[in-house]
């Protein structure tokens, strides 16, 4: 097995910036809603979400492209070429005067930034399998929550300095320091000798292999499950803490915090993965995050609170909610990407877009549903949850990793 060039520390800072681009382009545009609606007259808020789950659309497809072309010609120049692609669509959005350009140019920066993330799991791959290479998604996922951390103080920082387009500045620069470190400092990945030419019939035979594999398929379908789940909350989020609870203005502090302490999960899920093995971790945590919601359910629509009391169990429940996904999304998608190391540009790119469209199929509706209470989304939140732990106890080697 190959090593990486960079120092492991390094390696794995530069992976989580490439993973945290997404993050980034998502959280950092959550305290816009209410000043986008207003610039493109929408008049109904809950349209503004679209600007959230028409990025999501668009990394789906993206990855679709980008991995499969990455085991053609290399990890490193679709990475890059995806980046270049991101830039180009925010200076497209900056222009936009209507609804309908602002998503066109949020569905391509989603096309652009899905090469960072989709290429940068085989990159990992092409290094590292089994539970080291969860080790590494793991602490990788500690220092990416720190940019979702930020991201909404950052973009409101912005906005209310130079107004919700500088944001895609913003991106900009990200992206920029993101191609600059990849290009100098990482090696190539993906010796020539190993590449596999970019035809529809191999595309295809890949196809059929991720869809024929039994572990595979069943592990994108928890992701799924996962990401509609976490693309629900998102979607909401501001209109919750704006329009349930009425911190507008410190929502991005909240959700600093939220994340900060939810981030301390990779370090849990790095120390317990190699013990405990990545399927128990995952279909534990699902389990418990089942149980915690059906029991906010209750109190939310029996128990009475207060509006403070009830932002706190809220604010309790939200932690939760972030923490899951430490233990979880590095631990499904090593199991995933396991047996498929002799295309992982492919199956990457299959489980990525499945996994994104699925989970954003399952979002949309559950954020549209808003109707100024929290129960549309703690409710499709919940059965996102129970469905992938049962999901997790449908595989007959669960106890195997």
């Amino acid at each position: 097995m190959s090593r990486p060039a960079l120092p492991f520390i390094e390696f794995i800072v530069l992976v989580a910036l490439m993973f945290s681009m997404i993050a980034f382009a998502i959280d950092s545009m959550l305290p816009a809603f209410p000043e986008i609606a207003r610039d493109l007259d929408l008049g109904d808020m809950n349209r503004a979400q679209l600007v959230i789950t028409t990025f999501f659309l668009g990394t789906g497809f993206g990855q679709l492209l980008s991995g499969p072309l990455s085991d053609s010609v290399g990890r490193k120049p679709v990475i890059l070429g995806g980046l270049v692609l991101f830039v180009a669509a925010c200076i497209g959005a900056w222009y936009s005067q209507s609804l309908e350009m602002l998503l066109v140019m949020r569905f391509v920066q989603g096309l652009g930034v899905s090469a960072p993330r989709t290429v940068t799991l085989a990159l990992v791959r092409d290094l590292y399998s089994g539970r080291v290479m969860a080790q590494v998604m793991s602490l990788s996922m500690v220092l990416f929550v720190l940019v979702p951390a930020v991201a909404p103080l950052v973009g409101q920082t912005i906005m209310q300095a130079w107004g919700w387009r500088s944001i895609f500045l913003a991106f900009i620069v990200f992206a920029f320091v993101g191609a600059l470190w990849l290009g100098l400092r990482q090696p190539e990945t993906l010796a020539p000798g190993h590449r596999r030419p970019l035809r529809r019939i191999t595309y295809v035979a890949a196809m059929r292999e991720v869809a024929a594999s039994r572990i595979v398929m069943t592990y994108t379908a928890v992701l799924a499950c996962g990401f509609g789940s976490i693309f629900a909350y998102l979607s909401s989020a501001q209109q919750i803490y704006v329009g349930v609870f009425g911190v507008g203005d410190d929502f991005p502090y909240y959700f600093a915090v939220i994340a900060l302490v939810s981030g301390t999960s990779g370090f849990l899920n790095a120390s317990l993965v190699t013990r405990f093995g990545m399927r128990l971790l995952a279909s534990s945590a699902f389990g418990l995050m089942v149980v915690v919601t059906v029991l906010f359910i209750a109190v939310a629509a029996f128990g009475g609170l207060s509006t403070g009391a009830l932002f706190r169990v809220f604010l309790v429940w939200s932690a939760i909610s972030f923490f899951i996904p430490g233990l979880t999304f590095g631990n499904l998608n090593s199991l995933a990407m396991e047996p498929m190391g002799h295309i992982a540009g492919m199956a990457a790119a299959i489980m990525g877009a499945l996994s994104t469209l699925l989970g954003f199929v399952i979002a949309v509706p559950i954020g549209l549903a808003f109707d100024g209470t929290l129960m549309p989304m703690l409710i499709g939140m919940s059965l996102c949850n129970a469905a992938a732990f049962a999901l997790m106890l449908s595989d007959p080697k669960r106890r195997q990793a």
